[in-house]
């Protein structure tokens, strides 16, 4: 009878453990860098937890043809994107035990997995 009321308890103390984690997991995002590198390190981004652009390094070089640069920026940005999607997504991964919590990241500040 009572079974359920047991199971709930352990719903909840699941709950805010794992919002007790975003919170933390929120704070570190801003500090965490991730780094694209495109055209053999011709230009280099790199980008914070949120997914937010920090840094450009281009080398001197690739400014000789513009149409490339703006290629090899976007590509290096998309990297260091990808690589701060997949880190947030292997902690949500274990924050959550492997459940795929709809929605979870975007609390984050992230896009959707």
């Amino acid at each position: 009878m009572f079974g359920g009321i047991g199971n709930l308890t352990n719903i909840l103390r699941s709950a805010k453990e794992i919002q007790a984690g975003m919170a933390r997991l929120q704070e570190e995002l801003g500090t965490r860098r991730y780094e694209g590198i495109a055209g053999g390190g011709m230009v280099r981004a790199v980008v914070d937890g949120r997914c937010s652009l920090v840094d450009v390094k281009i080398d001197p070089e690739a400014t000789k043809d513009v149409e490339l640069l703006e290629d090899l920026v976007k590509s290096a940005v998309g990297l260091a994107v990808i690589k701060a999607q997949d880190a947030l997504k292997e902690e949500m991964a274990q924050m959550s035990g492997g459940l795929n919590i709809p929605g979870l990241s975007g609390l984050l500040g992230g896009s959707q997995p």
